[in-house]
């Protein structure tokens, strides 16, 4: 059964108003409020409930995942139900020729500056994993320490950096995986998670697939389960989601 609910700004409140004006009754417990009087509920009157300055939550987007039966649904960032997604597109801005000549960087400081912006990025991943019995929360490093944290402590899981070489201090498992040119490893503390977590991993973009494969194989040879994937930004021409097997991708924008 589909379910809907309602998102309340925290700057509003919910106002519960009767229909129709009564007099004080002489049990009232309530104070005065813009010179009327909240009552007991009344089964022969039943208070009518007005919301005040409500969003309703249209319908969570849909994954795009890489195993037969995600692969027929669309991804987030072309599912037009959800009017978060066009704004969240809007506010990353991109940089020409950067880190290098030809490179579009998708810069999303610009994302973070936008409060409401950056608040329903969080949202839509909350919402998504909420309730799905996720234990961990592994950030990619740099930008997936930006998302990861907030997802983590909305859902009610730890969260893990997965770091580059020489970064952690205790002792670590590794993972190698292939560059452009040469390889580079991954690292996460012996002991972070344990075998039979539930894992998603989280970074701000996908490109060619390499760190995101990384992460997995690494949870994977500790006995953790990785449930999903999930991006701000996939560059689909570079086909990374191609590389992580089995697992899922969701993203929520999808670079032209």
């Amino acid at each position: 059964m589909m379910q809907r609910a309602f998102v309340f700004s925290s700057s509003n409140s919910i106002s519960l108003q009767l229909s129709t004006p009564i007099t004080p009754p002489v049990n009232a417990v309530f104070p005065e409020r813009n010179r009327g009087w909240i009552a007991p509920y009344s089964p022969l009157q039943p208070p009518e409930l007005r919301l005040r300055n409500y969003q309703r939550a249209l319908p969570p987007v849909l994954c795009s995942g890489s195993d037969s039966v995600t692969n027929q649904q669309q991804m987030a960032s072309q599912d037009e139900r959800d009017p978060r997604i066009s704004k969240i597109s809007s506010v990353i801005r991109v940089i020409p020729d950067f880190p290098k000549p030809g490179i579009l960087f998708q810069d999303i400081t610009t994302l973070l500056l936008d409060i409401k912006a950056f608040r329903d990025t969080i949202d839509l991943f909350v919402e998504r994993y909420r309730g799905k019995d996720i234990s961990v929360v592994a950030g990619i490093e740099a930008r997936g320490f930006i998302f990861g944290p907030p997802i983590a402590l909305a859902i009610g899981a730890k969260f893990v950096p997965m770091r580059k070489p020489n970064k952690l201090p205790g002792e670590v498992i590794s993972e190698e995986y292939s560059l452009e040119y040469g390889t580079d490893k991954m690292e996460m503390h012996v002991g972070a998670v344990q075998a039979g977590d539930r894992a998603l991993i989280i970074d701000d973009l996908v490109a060619t697939g390499g760190t995101l494969s990384a992460a997995i194989r690494l949870l994977e040879r500790v006995g953790v389960h990785v449930v999903e994937c999930a991006c701000v930004i996939e560059l689909p021409e570079l086909k990374g989601r191609e590389r992580l097997g089995d697992t899922p991708l969701f993203v929520l924008v999808s670079s032209a």
